[in-house]
């Protein structure tokens, strides 16, 4: 049995306090056998986040105990233990905003984004809904054949769990777009992120307003659910208002929703839960977080002081976050939830090759850089991309400048054209053009019509052949092509990987969704404790701040 006296000036474990302790009224009462004076049993300690913390001090010793409890101090009595400080059970429930979780069915405030192409791909969606954590499919890309058919797995594999497919703005292809929506619409899809959007849609309106309706209270039911992820307050603000009146309009004309639904619509918002994208993989403005996140949140309370919704806009944080300490920022900003996405790609579940993932998982923070967007290209818009590796980003980059320079492929000079097809294209550009113009008679006819009358619209469809296939070579693990691989990435995967090294998650082949959104909730749970107690004046020394990943 451990006493007062074998204590004394026993232990230097890196705990101290330099304020006065708020609990002078107050001591600890328990036994000192189940006080913990060494680092690595006070660690543990801290680590049971389902436990009370009491950290108290026994004969100029500082311990940490989960037992016992806590009583008023008797005066002149002797040989009290101390109270420094407690702290109460925490759970990761408690991180972010609790209607998230009751909204959407999960058991914490977490998600992950959609990565296009079916890199979150069914088995991704599927073991976090088994385990109520909302992921959103990565549909963009998609054809809709395989996206039905992913619809359908999801559905079946998650009857009563959580899931959410993406729906990706297509500004050159409407017609995209809106077969998305009506699959959704079809099999009763109803959570849909939106991304990339520039502005609204009716295809997006169309499939918000469609799931509207007056439950036996004659309250509004919202059955289509809608996550907007946005980089810019001008777009988010039209995600955050009712439907535009000029859209609805349109779909009452068509005999798309009802009058009832129309009237509804200018009731609610557009969306119910805003992702803030700050400096992510994929489309992405580069925006600082810690910038951006209090930005919008202002903006939301702005419109809500406007609508005075019934339910108030949930604002979420997405980009960078890879860590526990990246995700305690956003929820201390005041994000509602959080979104991870590269960090993802690199798991057991992603659509991505092997190599891929290997290439992903020896990333630092400053191997990612900017390149031309296959989808936008014409528009300039770029997107992030991993640059350790490959030679997408350069040769992307090239296609992009001569496509501004030149107004037609025979317009470019000669050794150009050679370089592109021997380095680039790996294919006559003749060759090329007769595969996009075969796939564009089947798919889009239309856009076929013009770019045979406009050779600038052409030569961008020839560079589009290379930016389409080089994110499909990376997912199909192309043979010959992995200098070509277009990987989606953020500085968020160096994050990652400098936080899991030298622990089981290191090593691609360990890493599951599941338990990577565990341990950054976990961790974040963790580290808002030692945050706690150092605000109420604890010294800790680095060694009790640091959460690493135990399988």
């Amino acid at each position: 049995m451990t006493t007062v006296e074998a204590l004394i000036n026993k232990y230097d474990n890196g705990l101290g306090c330099a304020a006065q302790t708020a609990y002078q009224n107050l001591v600890w009462k328990g036994s000192l056998d189940t006080i913990s004076f060494e680092p690595t049993a006070i660690k543990n300690k801290l680590l049971s986040l389902d436990q009370p913390c009491y950290i108290v001090k026994v004969a100029g010793n500082i311990g940490v105990t989960n037992d016992g409890y806590l009583a008023p101090a008797e005066i002149g009595t002797t040989g009290q233990v101390e109270l420094l400080t407690s702290l109460a059970p925490i759970k990761i429930q408690q991180l972010g905003d609790p209607s998230f979780l009751s909204f959407y069915g999960v058991q914490s405030a977490y998600m992950t984004g959609a990565m296009a192409g079916g890199i979150a791909s069914e088995e991704m969606i599927i073991a976090l809904g088994k385990e109520k954590i909302l992921g959103s499919f990565g549909a963009g890309g998609l054809p809709p054949e395989r996206l039905e058919a992913a619809i359908n797995r999801i559905q079946q594999a998650l009857p009563h769990s959580p899931y959410a497919f993406n729906l990706i703005h297509s500004p050159n292809e409407m017609a995209i777009e809106r077969r998305a929506v009506d699959l959704y619409l079809k099999y009763g899809v109803t959570t849909v992120e939106a991304s990339a959007f520039l502005d609204l849609t009716a295809n997006i309106v169309y499939y918000r307003v469609a799931g509207l309706s007056l439950n036996d209270a004659n309250q509004i039911q919202i059955k289509n659910k809608v996550i907007a992820k946005i980089s810019r307050r001008e777009v988010a603000s039209k995600f955050m208002q009712p439907a535009p009146a000029r859209i609805i309009k349109e779909l009452l004309e068509e005999g798309l929703i009802t009058e009832l639904q129309a009237k509804l619509a200018e009731k609610v918002p557009m969306a119910d839960d805003i992702t803030v994208e700050a400096d992510s993989g994929g489309h992405t403005d580069n925006r600082p977080l810690v910038c951006l996140l209090p930005s919008i949140i202002a903006l939301r309370d702005e419109i809500q002081a406007k609508y005075h919704y019934s339910q108030s806009i949930r604002v979420g944080a997405a980009g960078g976050i890879a860590t526990p300490e990246s995700a305690l920022a956003a929820f201390m900003m005041g994000a509602a939830y959080v979104v991870t996405g590269s960090v993802n790609q690199s798991c057991v579940e992603s659509g991505a090759c092997e190599h891929t993932k290997q290439l992903l998982a020896q990333a630092e923070m400053a191997d990612v850089i900017m390149a031309p967007a296959a989808d936008m290209f014409e528009m300039g818009v770029k997107l992030q991309v991993l640059k350790r590796g490959t030679m997408f980003a350069m040769r992307a980059q090239k296609l992009y400048e001569l496509y501004r320079s030149y107004d037609s492929i025979e317009a470019i000079p000669q050794a150009e054209r050679e370089k592109l097809e021997k380095q680039v294209f790996r294919k006559t550009i003749a060759e090329v053009w007769e595969g996009t113009a075969a796939y564009l008679s089947q798919k889009n006819p239309e856009k076929l019509g013009k770019a045979v009358n406009n050779p600038k619209l052409k030569m961008a469809l020839i560079f589009r052949w290379y930016l389409g296939l080089s994110s499909r070579w990376s997912s199909a693990g192309e043979k010959g092509r992995e200098v070509d691989y277009q990987i989606w990435c953020g500085p968020a995967m160096g994050g990652f990987n400098d936080w899991v090294r030298g622990s089981y998650l290191a090593e691609p082949q360990n890493r599951r969704v599941v338990d990577v959104a565990h341990h950054i909730m976990n961790g974040a749970a963790f580290l808002y404790r030692i945050q706690s107690l150092k605000i109420q004046g604890m010294q800790i020394t680095d060694y009790y701040s640091q959460y690493q990943p135990i399988r």
